[in-house]
């Protein structure tokens, strides 16, 4: 559809046209009532809501099977953020359809129903415009309408989008549902495991294998435009990192490293890489430019330096080290001056990696026997551990900072390791909500892709 600028606030025009270029034939319309009026009275409190989850109805949207598939997808969504509690539709008064032209809210207000969210497709030939409408029940408000026009393929992607802005409106936070993750597949005996680049939706839909694993593949990430991907591959029998992208093409060697190189990010502009690579026995950190393919060393002296992350202003860069005898957290500035060691809990600290709201450092901690997810402030302090338990690592968060993904390996029965398997979970910062994400296979080395839109 065309977007109705007499709909939308001053400003947002501009920001239709863009977005819409960037759903590849996705069109939408904004809200059809302004924000203020509902941030003022109704927005609930995240903190709140993890203890007292938001009652929301979300009947079928009118138009058939895929009106009923978009709305499962948006209750799975907003059920599984667990800042939501989806009202069981088996206490329905009013129909969908019913509810689809004019909600009789006395019918979702007995149920116990504080917000409710109706729809309607209609398609087309190869395309669906889904609209969709947010109410306030109890004073019986709209606080937004939208309609999206896309091609009838991507009604899920129509699903998360319609999933992100109820995340919005009702928590005064952006969503991280129109995301993918990309991973490590495993397969095969412990031993000899074939691991594969692979990459879905963040709820585990739309599955699908980048590589085919006849060489191993470890800790993928994504570039800010979630079109490409760095990893490290053993395609000519030593680790060394790759940039892969999703719309076509083979893998390719970032540089002409002598020795090994690993753990590589982006920067936050996207122009650069920064990974570790080794040099006889030590492992210093890089920053190699995606332009010139030039590289500048920021760390020296002995010791393993690896696993580095830039902040989300790229102005510091997260790293663990063993170069104080032990393998710790430091943060240096970008360009490699002023490393302070920020962790000093029992046990080492690896894989640290920066919430996109730039507040917390989120990392893996071996101790006693044991593996923990944490997070701590950028200056060390505030350390808490979320979840601990026999082998787990590996934290990325969502683009809202607010949910992290990880993998937890369970222990193996026997010697010849049947039994193990090695997981995707994922937890609020706050250490609420922790669950399985299923795959189709072992997974591990998770990577979250910013907001596709």
């Amino acid at each position: 559809m065309t977007p109705d600028d007499k709909a939308m606030p001053g400003g947002l025009a501009a920001l239709v046209s863009r977005r819409a270029a960037l759903f590849g034939g996705m069109a939408f319309g904004l809200p059809l009532l302004g924000r203020q009026a509902w941030a003022q009275s109704s927005v609930v409190d995240i903190t709140r809501a993890r203890t007292d989850p938001v009652p929301i109805a979300v009947p079928d949207f009118a138009g058939g099977s895929m009106g009923a598939n978009i709305a499962r997808v948006v209750i799975n969504n907003l059920k599984n953020s667990g800042l939501f509690r989806p009202v069981d539709r088996a206490a329905f008064i009013q129909t969908a359809e019913a509810a689809a032209a004019v909600p009789r809210f006395q019918d979702w207000r007995v149920i116990g129903a504080q917000a409710l969210v109706t729809g309607r497709v209609d398609a087309g030939g190869d395309k669906v415009r889904v609209e969709f409408r947010l109410w306030d029940v109890l004073p019986e408000q709209q606080i937004q309408g939208t309609a999206f026009t896309a091609p009838a393929a991507n009604w899920r992607r129509i699903a998360h989008l319609i999933s992100d802005v109820i995340y919005e409106r009702l928590l005064g936070e952006k969503g991280y549902f129109d995301t993918r993750v990309v991973y490590i597949a495993e397969s095969g005996p412990r031993d000899r495991r074939t691991r594969r680049l692979a990459i879905m939706d963040q709820d585990g839909e739309n599955h699908r294998f980048l590589t085919d694993g006849s060489s191993a593949a470890l800790t993928p990430r994504f570039h800010p435009n979630a079109q490409q991907i760095a990893f490290m591959s053993y395609a000519r029998g030593e680790p060394k990192v790759y940039l892969f992208n999703l719309d076509g093409g083979r893998p390719e060697p970032l540089g002409n490293f002598p020795g090994m190189t690993l753990s590589p990010r982006f920067s936050p502009d996207g122009r650069s890489v920064v990974l570790s690579a080794t040099r006889g026995n030590d492992a210093n950190i890089y920053l190699v430019d995606l332009g010139s393919r030039r590289e500048r060393q920021l760390t020296s002296g002995g010791g393993l330096d690896v696993s580095p992350c830039f902040s989300p202003d790229g102005s510091q860069i997260v790293f663990n080290s063993d170069r104080g005898g032990d393998q710790q957290l430091y943060v240096m500035g970008a360009d490699g001056g002023g490393a302070r060691r920020i962790s000093f809990g029992r046990g080492r600290y690896a894989t640290p990696v920066w919430s996109p709201r730039g507040d917390l450092i989120a990392f893996t901690r071996i101790a006693g026997g044991q593996f923990g997810i944490g997070v701590m402030r950028p200056d060390g302090s505030g350390e808490r551990i979320l979840t601990e338990g026999w082998g787990m690592e590996g934290p990325t968060f969502a683009p809202n900072g607010r949910v992290m993904m990880y993998f937890r390996e369970s222990p193996a029965r026997d010697r010849s390791g049947g039994g193990y398997s090695s997981r995707l979970s994922s937890i609020d910062v706050a250490g609420f909500n922790e669950r399985q994400i299923v795959t189709p296979t072992d997974a591990s080395d998770p990577a979250w892709s910013p907001l596709l839109s």
